[in-house]
Order: structure tokens, then C-alpha cells, then sequence
């Protein structure tokens, strides 16, 4: 910001120059309207003009030209001519040199504020300052992610009229699995740009996702405002063919993603419906229905059948974990502000290096202890964010009284770190868990200080 006010200083300093110029020259050009006027012969040719005028009326009575009323009337039209001529001439007397001088300090300071004021109502200094921010908080692990929310959270609440910058801190808090607060900014967006197709399309997203992938009533008549206004908007075609997969309507799900996959202009979104549409293929055949799977197979572009067969080579990534309590933290539990069923237990992956956003997230209540959950690209927040990105990854889980998925003090937590993400085979994928691979123990057995 102290860059623009120097431009903004830059050009009012020529402008603030320009207006003082009159002062300047104000005593010379005072005298130089002086001296023209105390030398003025104009007043002295008409009394000339009028002597000659009356002279020649004087001859013509001599001669015998003109009688006396004549010569009368001649010489009162000559006397009222030279008095109007004077009467013409006559001018104010002139002001000091220094007289106004004060009316262009106060145009200057007018100019300035009117134009500070301008800009404030009518400029950029509120995207300025977003940029910077963005600017000043790179992302390069978990904790610049962290700090680059918190330094846009801190322009919102300074520019809440700003729509950039909800519009670039909602995708953060989503990508952070803090899908509430990813919700709130969302909200605070489409009040400030109205009901957008692709605004309420990603907001019933995340309204999906919190609903723990159900379709509820709130998410359905979002999605059916979004539909009427756009039939093919793409992220609530993706999430229609979640829905649809999650409950075993492959051939709905491949329909929706192939619909949506044209409408993605993002080639990482692209992808990942192509995984699905290859994943909901392979469900299909293993459930033996040859002929559907057969016929979507060969509607399916080269290009992604090959790569469909490599990434069914590989096997899909997942992590089976077994998620305990320690012992010696149930007391703590039990000393928490709510209740068990009330604290929000997080399970959730990162990249080993901390440079994305969480790859894995699960959300449950802490009462469920112990249990066994498998891990998975579908429990993604955001495409360009999925386990099978990985190699190694960083598990953690975490009871929160506050709710909130970032670490707070008195919060217990567990962690299991440099885990290899594993491929499971084709069979197993159907059973949900990796036969070949016992669960990964994770034991909650600290509490967060700070």
C-alpha cells in the first residue's frame, strides 16, 4: 500500500504545481494591467476626434452651411457621443496583487481530499491489498497454508464488501477440510454477487460433504436451482455421479461424469472423474453386468481406456486404520467441555512433504472409539487433492472439543508419519479393505499444548 500512495503523491504533487502556478505570476501580471491602464491614450483620442468633429461643424456654420440650431444640435450629439466613449471607458479599480490567494490553497486541499475520496469509494486499493497478501503468505507446507488463511480471514473482516477476497478464501478453508467456515465464506460471496449458478453449485458441494456425502433436502433444492438455470453445470453433474456411485447406480454416476467431464475446464477435475467413471466400470463388471460395462467401455475415448487399464494395474490407493484412545487420556476425555458424543474426532491424511491440502478426511464423534475405517481417494475434499497423489503420508487423528479441525490447546491427538500409501488390487477394492495388509494402528496418545 505505501507504493500506491506514493503514486497517488507522484501525480498530485504536477497537479498541486499547476494550481499555484497563478500565484506566482499573480504580481507580475497586477503589474503589468497597472501600467497599461495609467498609460492608456484611448480616453485623449476621443477628445481629438471630438475637438476635430466640432471644428468642422464650426466651419460649415462660417460658410454659411449650417444655421445656428443646426450647429446646436450638432455639437450636443458630439458631447453626448464623447460622454458615452467615457462613460465606456471607465474601469474598477484594481485589486491588490495578493487578493484571493487564499481560494487556491483551499482548491488544492479540495482537490486532494476529492480525489483521496474518489478513490476510495471507486478504486482498487482493497484488491491491492489482497494481492499482497497473497503475495506475502506463499504455500509451501501445512503451516504457510495455515498462515495464508489467516492473513485473508484478516481482510475479510477489513474488506467485507470485497468479493475477491471471499471468493479467495472459501476454496482455502474447503481444501482444509474446514468445510463450515468454507460454507459461511461461500455465503458471504453469493450475497455479495447474487445466486450464481457455479456460486450455489459449489456451495451445495460443500453441503454435500458435510452431510457426510448425502443428498439432503437443503443440498436436492440447491441442486435443482442450479440445474434450472444451468442443465449442465459441471460441478453439480460431479456430485450428482458421487451420489450415484456412493449408492451403487454406476451406469447414473458414468452419465453424470461423462456430462460434467465436458463442462471441467480444469484437466486435474477431468481426471478424477475419469478414475471414477473407470472405477464405477470395474463395480459394474465385478457385480457381472458384462453388457453395460462392455457397450460404456467402448463409448469411453481411447486415450482414457488406456489409461483407465494402467490405473487398474496399479490397483486404487487406501490406507486401513485402526484409530484407538490411549488409556491414560480417557480422563481427559471424560474432562472435556462436551461430551464424547459431542467431541468431533478428525481422521486425516497429508502429503508427507506438506505442500497440499489434506488428501484424506474423516469426521466423526469421539464416542465411535475404537474403530476401523479405510481411507481413500473418496474421501477427498477437492479433486486436486486425492491419497493416490501420494507416495508417503502423514496420518492424524484428532479429537476436538471446539469442533474446529485446526489443532487447538487441550485437543488429544495421535499421529503416524512417513506411512507408504498402498494399491490395493481389483478384488480387494470391492471389499473395501486391502487383504493383503493388516489395519495401521493409530493410537490417540497426546494432548496439544499450543
Amino acid at each position: 500500500m505505501i507504493l500506491l500512495w506514493l503514486a497517488i503523491a507522484v501525480l498530485l504533487i504536477p497537479a498541486g504545481w499547476l494550481l499555484l502556478l497563478p500565484l506566482r505570476r499573480a504580481r507580475r501580471v497586477h503589474a503589468d494591467q497597472q501600467a497599461f491602464e495609467d498609460y492608456d491614450s484611448l480616453g485623449a483620442e476621443n477628445v481629438r476626434v471630438y475637438r476635430r468633429r466640432l471644428a468642422s461643424l464650426e466651419r460649415g456654420h462660417a460658410r454659411g452651411e449650417l444655421d445656428d440650431t443646426a450647429l446646436a444640435e450638432g455639437r450636443v450629439e458630439l458631447e453626448r457621443s464623447l460622454l458615452e466613449d467615457a462613460e465606456s471607458l471607465k474601469r474598477s479599480p484594481l485589486k491588490a496583487a495578493s487578493s484571493g490567494r487564499v481560494l487556491v490553497p483551499v482548491l488544492l486541499v479540495a482537490m486532494v481530499a476529492g480525489s483521496l475520496y474518489w478513490y476510495q469509494r471507486e478504486g482498487a486499493s482493497g484488491d491491492l491489498a489482497l494481492a499482497q497478501a497473497i503475495a506475502a503468505t506463499p504455500i509451501h507446507d501445512a503451516a504457510s497454508f495455515e498462515a495464508r488463511i489467516a492473513r485473508l480471514r484478516a481482510e475479510a473482516e477489513a474488506q467485507p464488501d470485497n468479493a475477491k477476497v471471499w471468493m479467495a478464501l472459501f476454496p482455502l478453508y474447503r481444501d482444509a477440510g474446514r468445510l463450515d467456515e468454507a460454507m459461511q465464506s461461500l455465503e458471504a460471496l453469493i450475497t455479495l454477487e447474487g445466486r450464481v449458478p457455479a456460486l450455489i453449485a459449489q456451495l451445495a458441494q460443500l453441503k454435500f460433504f458435510a452431510a457426510q456425502r448425502t443428498l439432503t433436502d437443503e443440498v436436492q433444492a440447491l441442486v435443482d436451482e442450479v440445474l434450472a438455470a444451468d442443465p449442465r453445470q459441471p460441478t453439480v453433474l460431479g456430485l450428482l455421479g458421487i451420489e450415484a456411485f456412493d449408492h451403487a447406480r454406476y451406469p447414473e454416476a458414468i452419465d453424470y461424469w461423462r456430462k460434467a467431464i465436458a463442462g471441467f475446464e480444469n484437466p486435474d477435475a477431468a481426471k478424477a472423474l475419469r478414475e471414477g467413471i473407470k472405477a464405477a466400470r470395474q463395480r459394474m463388471a465385478s457385480a457381472g453386468d458384462v453388457d453395460t460395462s462392455v457397450a460404456l467401455a467402448n463409448s469411453v475415448a481411447p486415450e482414457q481406456g488406456s489409461a483407465a487399464d494402467q490405473d487398474s494395474k496399479e490397483g486404487a490407493a487406501r490406507l486401513t486404520l485402526k484409530v484407538s484412545l490411549d488409556p491414560a487420556l480417557e480422563a481427559q476425555l471424560a474432562a472435556m467441555p462436551v461430551s464424547a458424543e459431542a467431541a468431533t474426532l478428525y481422521i486425516v491424511a497429508r502429503d508427507g512433504e506438506g505442500k497440499l491440502p489434506p488428501l484424506a478426511v474423516v469426521r466423526t464423534t469421539a464416542d465411535k472409539l475404537p474403530l476401523t475405517l479405510t481411507l481413500s481417494d473418496d474421501n477427498a475434499m477437492a479433486p486436486m487433492a486425492r491419497l493416490s497423489m501420494a507416495e508417503r503420508v502423514t496420518l492424524v487423528a484428532r479429537i476436538s472439543a471446539s469442533g474446529q479441525p485446526t489443532a487447538q490447546p487441550g485437543d488429544l491427538e495421535g499421529k503416524l508419519e512417513n506411512v507408504i500409501v498402498t494399491r490395493s488390487a481389483d478384488a480387494d477394492d470391492e471389499k473395501g479393505t486391502d487383504a493383503t495388509q493388516a489395519p495401521l494402528a493409530l493410537r490417540i496418545d497426546h494432548r496439544v499444548t499450543q
